[in-house]
């Protein structure tokens, strides 16, 4: 009679402690740097503090004072504004630039390499140079006096009146993020493959109908990205502020990051500053999500 051999007990699970060993390192830098600071910002903007070391909890107090705050509502509007502004430019004329570029002949390299130029040069030198460009008798009013005589018939003062700081800082932001996103499309351009153009010109054709209705309907998940990366960043807006306006004329270039500076550093008022944190975090989050979300159900790459 045969017997039935009983089976081997399985080897127990050891815990092994390797993985975290090597994840421990970057495990106390992301502790460090972000988590905590992220969560004495939420802590603080209940709270009325500063750098001195005071510390006295307010509840709400301090959301409270921001609906009520006529500056942080002019911040709001013109943050709204930069991102309504600066977003479509950053969506439609870097594709326009990448098609240009994105072509087989000599010396392409070299307009290409242009154009990504600003990406490099640091925003504080870009600044400044803008700042000097947009003077009265800066480059900027002498090329548009020389172009339109009947409409301008002295310099503008750029950055100098309400009515038309916030559009020049808005250009010097698109003008330094276009090769950036540039490169992004140039990316998407090269992975069409080039027999659909050639199908299409051997059924007649012409580059601007391939272009329509070609090349626009496959980058759209590419512009998309574009669209939602640009308004994060034109909400995080701060640099060009800061070196070409400083909020002002009159708080029109003032937005939300500019104003929670103002606050923390100036007026040292860690706990309202904390609270206008909280709700650009929120903002960006939710763009951050809505960007997360696109992207999973549109794999780029």
């Amino acid at each position: 009679m045969a017997t039935h051999a009983k089976p081997a007990p399985s080897p127990k699970r050891r815990w092994n402690l390797a993985p975290y060993l090597f994840m421990l390192p970057a495990g106390v830098v992301l502790g460090v740097f972000w988590i905590l600071p992220a969560l004495m910002a939420v802590t603080n903007s209940f709270a009325e503090s500063d750098f001195g070391g005071s510390w006295r909890w307010v509840g709400l107090a301090n959301y409270t004072q921001l609906a009520s705050d006529p500056t942080f509502w002019k911040a709001l509007a013109n943050s709204l504004i930069y991102l309504v502004g600066v977003v479509p430019a950053l969506v439609v004329l870097p594709l326009l630039i990448a098609i240009l570029v994105n072509v087989p002949m000599r010396g392409i390299g070299f307009f290409r390499a242009a154009y990504y130029l600003p990406v490099v040069i640091p925003i504080v030198v870009v600044g400044l140079t803008w700042k000097w460009l947009y003077a009265e008798n800066g480059l900027v009013n002498w090329v548009a006096q020389a172009l339109f005589p009947w409409l301008l018939t002295h310099p503008v003062p750029w950055l100098s009146q309400p009515e038309t700081a916030l559009g020049a800082v808005m250009a010097v932001t698109v003008w330094k993020g276009l090769g950036y996103y540039m490169v992004i499309y140039m990316a998407g351009l090269q992975g069409i493959p080039p027999e659909i153009y050639e199908s299409a010109d051997l059924d007649g054709a012409r580059r601007w109908q391939q272009h329509l209705y070609i090349t626009l309907p496959l980058m759209i998940p590419h512009m998309a990205m574009v669209g939602i990366v640009s308004s994060i960043n034109a909400l995080k807006v701060f640099t060009e502020i800061f070196v070409l306006t400083k909020g002002g004329p009159l708080e029109s270039t003032t937005t939300m990051v500019y104003y929670l500076y103002e606050q923390a550093f100036e007026s040292l008022n860690m706990g309202y500053a904390s609270a206008i944190g909280m709700v650009l975090f929120a903002m960006t989050l939710a763009l951050s999500m809505l960007n997360k979300r696109y992207l999973e159900q549109n794999q780029l790459g």
